[in-house]
């Protein structure tokens, strides 16, 4: 019988005394259980996403769910057929989720509403007016969003402040927001409501959690994660690609990063345009002397996986297996 292995996307904002202890403790019970991926500890709480074994990725849940200040913590969770992580990093960083807004943000007690997933998916079907705020970066939601959703054109979460003092968003407005787990939500509600916002929402648990709760719905396109899978569907419906190759102009949402060595951009390519430019995203990297030899087949081959594992258990659970 195949191996079957869990991916969890996970944080938490809750007071940590002693976060280099936290960093040690987490670093070598993962590796002692063979878990991969990455952590963020502080003293503002933590924020990991993991991949491992059914057994040991249960075995960590309530590892964690142990300790005092994280009984309630919220794991979003996906079945795979390996590990997509190549390794373990387990990192002190000064915030769990990087804003940089130059001021003490607490999602604790100043955050936005959180709507769930249902009251989501109602609030979008009522009529009701909103601006809708896609909280990720351009490279992200490139490839998948809400229906009627502002996709910022930021490359980086901490440049979203900017992005927002200079929106022009009128301060009565409701605001739905939104992104992949929701922790960037956390902390981006929080800035809005100190800068006159006061109908700030947030969708419980993300883009992640919806899939899950409500099948995707009125999801276009599929979600960018971080690790090697790279993109995940949402809505099983609507599956097409909404965003295309960056070299054939065709429809496409896998990306890759430049096979040039020192430009190494993310980039949306098909396995054609991939095949055209060796890999690479311009003519001037193809012909770059620090050009890495690029393997299609290994490049392509998460993406191949993932899609055949996914269909499988969706048609599985379409049957009532």
């Amino acid at each position: 019988m195949q191996q079957q292995y869990r991916v969890i996307l996970y944080y938490k904002f809750a007071s940590l005394a002693e976060p280099e202890h936290w960093v040690a403790e987490h670093r070598e019970w993962c590796r002692d259980h063979g878990l991969k991926g990455r952590v963020y500890i502080s003293e503002e709480g933590i924020n990991g996403t993991l991949g491992g074994t059914t057994e040991h990725i249960s075995a960590y849940k309530h590892f964690l769910w142990s300790k005092k200040g994280f009984e309630d913590t919220v794991f979003k969770e996906d079945e795979c057929d390996h590990i997509p992580f190549a390794r373990l990093s387990v990192k002190y960083r000064p915030e769990i989720v990087s804003l940089h807004a130059g001021t003490e943000l607490d999602p604790v007690t100043d955050g936005g509403n959180h709507l769930q997933p249902e009251e989501w998916r109602r609030l979008m079907e009522s009529g009701e007016e909103y601006v809708m705020i896609d909280v990720r970066n351009q490279y992200e939601s490139r490839i998948g969003h809400f229906e009627g959703t502002l996709k910022p054109k930021v490359d980086q979460f901490y440049d979203f402040p900017k992005w927002l003092d200079e929106s022009g968003i009128e301060k009565d407005k409701k605001i739905l927001m939104y992104c992949t787990g929701g922790i960037r939500c956390e902390k981006f509600s929080v800035l809005m409501k100190k800068n006159g916002y006061s109908d700030v929402n947030q969708l419980h648990g993300g883009i992640l959690n919806y899939a899950r709760k409500e099948g995707g719905k009125h999801f276009r396109g599929k979600c960018f994660v971080f690790d090697d899978r790279l993109v995940v569907p949402v809505n099983p419906e609507e599956q097409d690609p909404v965003s295309y190759c960056d070299i054939t102009g065709e429809p496409c949402d896998m990306y890759i990063n430049c096979a040039n060595m020192e430009c190494n951009r993310l980039f949306i390519c098909s396995e054609k345009g991939a095949a055209l430019m060796e890999g690479c995203c311009s003519e001037a990297c193809r012909r770059h002397p620090h050009k890495r030899p690029f393997d299609p087949e290994k490049a392509y081959a998460p993406f191949r996986r993932w899609y055949h594992y996914f269909d499988r258990s969706f048609k599985s659970r379409a049957d009532g297996q």
